[in-house]
């Protein structure tokens, strides 16, 4: 179980590391979906330092497992939130926040039970 967390933690750190470089750059396409969602443009940089701090925690949980499972928690209601957020607007493109949330969700399993 191991390494099956430590691929897919990895990966997902990897992707809200990019995620997070994005969105502290204010590229077009994340401001447009943040504002798509009403999400207000002071929030960029605390939810880029959201993602940031999941991605440290996933890797750091590799060799500390509280810190691992706590970043996976995060993470996955971080992507509970951008789901809802979603939803609340009725605007139904939430794919790649739902692929999200359930990759964060097997990262939490995976640690948890490795």
């Amino acid at each position: 179980m191991f390494i099956a967390y430590a691929v897919v933690g990895g990966l997902l750190a990897l992707v809200l590391t990019a995620s997070a470089t994005l969105t502290l750059q204010r590229n077009d396409q994340i401001v447009a979906s943040m504002q798509k969602v009403q999400v207000p443009d002071s929030w960029l940089p605390r939810l880029a330092g959201l993602k940031a701090a999941g991605a440290i925690g996933l890797v750091a949980g590799l060799w500390i497992t509280p810190l691992g499972v706590a970043a996976a928690i995060g993470v996955t209601l971080y992507f509970v939130g951008a789901v809802i957020s979603h939803l609340r607007v009725k605007d139904y493109e939430l794919a790649p926040a739902a692929v999200l949330t359930l990759v964060a969700v097997a990262a939490l399993i995976l640690r948890t039970l490795s």
